[in-house]
């Protein structure tokens, strides 16, 4: 059983874990908005870099220029992808990271100290109970074995008594049966 002071050291460890994990679960939350808006406006800016491609294409002035500039963005659009992609894995393993933590704070919600309390008390007042009620066997059998004790060493002074007589009724029974036989 749990004493009043480890249910207190496990609300104040509760306390302590919610209070060190939000923060993180708070960090991480905001990294995977951070993340997220990044994403957008990469795709925004990806998005703009095509329409301008497409835009020169389209003029059909296929110069050096145009040709330099579509090398440019494409490279650029290749980084932006590789980052998309670094972002996305990382937005993974937060979200991964994030999931355990909730775990692990579901875990530590389980041991709500006001429930643990009140099975205590409970568990305190079957345990008095009982205490009572085995007291209360345990001199009823107290007493029986007494009154067991007096009552066989009475049978013993019986048996004693019997077995006194009975040499005298015998004794009696041998006169009878030679008064009888003589008869």
């Amino acid at each position: 059983m749990l004493t009043a002071s480890k249910l207190e050291k496990i609300i104040e460890l509760e306390d302590s874990l919610r209070s060190q994990y939000q923060d993180q679960l708070d960090a991480k939350s905001a990294e995977i908005e951070l993340g997220v808006k990044k994403q957008q406006e990469q795709k925004v800016v990806i998005e703009k870099q095509l329409a301008q491609l497409t835009a020169i294409s389209a003029e059909g002035t296929a110069n050096k220029r145009t040709d330099q500039l579509n090398r440019e963005l494409t490279h650029r659009c290749e980084k932006v992808e590789d980052e998309v992609v670094t972002q996305k894995k990382r937005i993974k393993g937060l979200q991964k990271d994030l999931a355990e933590d909730r775990a692990e704070i579901k875990a530590l919600k389980q041991y709500d100290a006001a429930a643990m309390k009140k099975n205590l008390d409970a568990s305190k007042k079957k345990l008095a109970e009982k205490t009572t009620a085995n007291e209360m066997l345990q001199k009823s059998s107290s007493k029986a074995k007494a009154e067991n004790v007096k009552l066989q060493q009475k049978v013993d002074e019986l048996e004693a008594r019997l077995a006194v007589l009975e040499p005298e009724d015998d004794k009696e029974d041998d006169k009878d049966k030679e008064e009888s036989a003589a008869a």
